[in-house]
């Protein structure tokens, strides 16, 4: 059982501007289904933590940077204010209030300060005290994948379970890989590939076959995250690591996301309307044009 999950926040969120110029884009709004069955809104970063407790991790750490304030400030319970909605009689708002409370009085959360914006395997790297031994789940903050009873968490652990790797992570098909890093491999069995190669934003790509940011590790990740170089940006990426890992000759394995799974990212301004009209379709709000 996969008991830690590290969630990266620490991203600048430059192509949001100017909505995140003060406000960062993981607590960005997206629909989410209330506790009581109706729709609610609720920042993406308060959903990817709500599926990964609903999974049953209890301990996290999130990697924070400059002007992400606001999300520890949201994670922080205000009784007061949960009673004073009581006392005015907004019993839904909150129950739902309430339902989140619940789920941080249960948990055990931690903070790492990422002073500057050096990379998501940075970010990565700064858990290692957290992490300490264990396997250990990553999450990008800025990343949802709306999964029925949370099957793709399902499916990627059991598969790190059964065939042991060092490093898994989910994949998908995309039309452009050039935006995203992309993997070469060999299909084991259906939807699982071990991994040969790992890029990041090639400019010829190697396959058509995306990295999501969701993934599962062992301890040698920061073994391999110490010995890559700041790269374009001055940053230090993840996919590098994973491309050490291998190269190391460590088994890496990616899942393929089912059909009916959807990737809401909140990145750009294009994937961000795609993932508001996702996870309000999710949430059970009907659109006039369908």
């Amino acid at each position: 059982m996969i008991e830690k999950a590290v969630i990266t926040t620490a991203g600048e969120g430059t192509r949001m501007l100017p909505v995140t110029k003060e406000q960062p884009k993981e607590m960005l709004p997206l629909f989410d289904r209330s506790v009581n069955g109706g729709v609610c809104v609720k920042p993406l970063l308060q959903i990817v933590f709500e599926r990964l407790y609903e999974f049953g991790i209890r301990n996290f750490c999130f990697i924070t940077g400059r002007g992400k304030r606001s999300i520890e400030e949201h994670f922080t319970q205000d009784y007061a204010y949960w009673q004073s909605l009581k006392e005015r009689g907004k019993t839904e708002l909150a129950e739902e209030l309430g339902n989140f409370y619940r789920m941080l009085d249960s948990s055990n959360i931690f903070w790492k300060y990422q002073p500057k914006p050096t990379g998501f395997g940075d970010a990565v790297l700064l858990s290692e005290p957290f992490v300490q031994d264990e396997p250990f789940l990553v999450c990008a903050g800025d990343t949802y994948i709306q999964s029925s009873e949370n099957s793709c968490f399902k499916r990627l652990t059991s598969t790190f379970e059964e065939r042991a790797p060092e490093a898994i992570f989910l994949t998908f098909e995309v039309k452009d890989p050039k935006r995203y890093g992309v993997l070469e491999g060999e299909e084991i069995e259906e939807g699982v590939y071990e991994v040969k190669r790992v890029v990041e934003k090639p400019e010829e790509p190697i396959s058509n076959l995306s990295i999501l940011p969701v993934y599962i590790f062992r301890r040698n990740i920061f073994r391999a995250l110490e010995k890559i170089p700041y790269g374009k940006g001055n940053e230090k990426q993840l996919t590098d690591g994973i491309q050490k890992l291998i190269e190391w000759g460590y088994k890496v394995l990616a899942v393929k996301l089912n059909q009916n799974d959807k990737r809401l990212d909140i990145g750009n301004p294009e994937f961000y309307a795609e993932a508001i009209y996702l996870s309000g379709k999710w949430a059970g709000i009907s659109h006039g044009h369908e």
